[in-house]
């Protein structure tokens, strides 16, 4: 082999070289950066995704990925997006912010993402959006309702879900004609909880109220027996919850030990399926979760069947819930975009589809955006835990 200096290698050279080169350089993992760049191929689109596949929300992170790749299956199956397949590259953060910007970064300049879906958190959301504005690649669903998400407008942010204050707003009216005045917020210290909290005491306020106590904790953390005692002393007799599953669990056994009768409420994010696994044998009865999409058990409503069958087609075994629904409609989302942006689609031009989308209806699920909004729905159910499960 033949070198600009002039000289030829011989083979046993080139074999004790590259050996050597082998040892003393580390492995390329997938985080370790390239020496190129590798293009992608026109055969196939790359989507990419942040979240937490570690840790307390791993599982409510696989059921969203469950979701998604349920349709991305079927659009594949099918002959793929103007004859380009999916695939979605995910990468773990651990729900880790600054693991959330290292992964976007990756996502956007090693595996030539054409958009990203389906990020957790809305720390983890705020601070990777600087870059997806520089950048300019579609931003789409992330798992939050924040107002910092929403507003001021983004253009390359594209929300599925109903913002937090208009779960708090649904949650507090409930609660307020049920005749439960005597509301106490109990808050996670991160992004979302402080949203949580402004969004229910402006929602309390409509009804000239205030909060009989506020109380907070770190994510995750489960040492809820000093706030259980506070909500008790106050004489709450209702309580929002903006947690995880795995501190507002908690917080129900310590105030059903303590002999309390407050409703607790939460919001959307705290996951169904998590909050029944931490509180087993009916200790969820009752409970209120408020959720921003369709009943997933609902047949009778096109894009559930669609959902369920699609589900069955990815996993025989496959269970229904809130959270897999999110990820296959945002999914859904993103493909008619990607139609719409033509065969030689770039991330300006699926932005662009997302807007011309207009009035979208997904089967029963109806999307809308306007100019100088990317907020698609603005649907919010409350629902209430049984002893027995949805099934399946």
């Amino acid at each position: 082999m033949k070198q600009k200096f002039g000289f030829t290698l011989g083979a046993d050279w080139l074999l004790s070289l590259f050996l050597v080169s082998m040892l003393i350089s580390p492995p390329l993992g997938r985080s370790a950066p390239r020496l190129q760049q590798e293009k992608t191929p026109e055969s196939e689109l790359i989507i990419g995704r942040s979240a937490p596949f570690s840790g307390l929300s791993a599982q409510t992170a696989k059921d969203y990925q469950d979701g998604i790749l349920a349709w991305f299956s079927e659009v594949n199956r099918n002959g793929g997006i103007h004859k380009r397949k999916l695939r979605l590259v995910s990468i773990d953060d651990n729900y880790k912010p600054a693991r959330t910007l290292s992964n976007t970064h990756q996502l956007i300049h090693r595996e030539k993402a054409i958009a990203l879906i389906g990020f957790f958190g809305t720390p983890n959301s705020k601070l990777v959006i600087p870059l997806i504005e520089k950048v300019g690649i579609p931003f789409v669903a992330p798992v939050t309702g924040a107002r910092d998400i929403l507003n001021p407008y983004r253009p390359m942010v594209f929300n599925l879900r109903a913002s937090y204050q208009a779960e708090i707003d649904k949650i507090i009216n409930h609660l307020v004609r049920d005749a439960r005045h005597r509301i106490a917020v109990f808050h996670v210290t991160d992004a979302y909880g402080i949203d949580g909290l402004r969004s229910a005491k402006i929602a309390l306020a409509r009804h000239n109220l205030k909060p009989v106590l506020i109380s907070s904790l770190p994510r995750n953390s489960i040492d809820t027996y000093q706030v259980a005692q506070k909500i008790v002393k106050a004489k709450a007799n209702a309580v929002l919850s903006i947690n995880t599953f795995a501190t507002s669990a908690s917080l129900s056994r310590n105030l059903s030990s303590m002999g309390s009768r407050a409703q607790l409420m939460n919001l959307s994010p705290v996951g169904i399926e998590g909050l029944q696994d931490a509180l087993p044998g009916g200790r969820a009865d009752g409970i209120g979760i408020s959720q921003v999409f369709p009943f997933p058990w609902n047949r009778r409503i096109p894009v559930i069947a669609q959902y369920q069958e699609m589900m069955q087609r990815q996993k025989d075994n496959a269970h229904y819930g809130y959270t897999s629904l999110e990820g296959f409609l945002a999914a859904r989302w993103l493909t008619a975009a990607l139609e719409k942006a033509g065969p030689n689609p770039s991330r300006g031009k699926l932005a662009e589809a997302f807007r011309k989308l207009g009035n979208l209806d997904l089967g029963g699920f109806k999307l809308h955006l306007k100019p100088g909004s990317n907020q698609a729905s603005q649907l919010v159910e409350l629902t209430f835990l049984k002893s027995q499960r949805w099934g399946p």
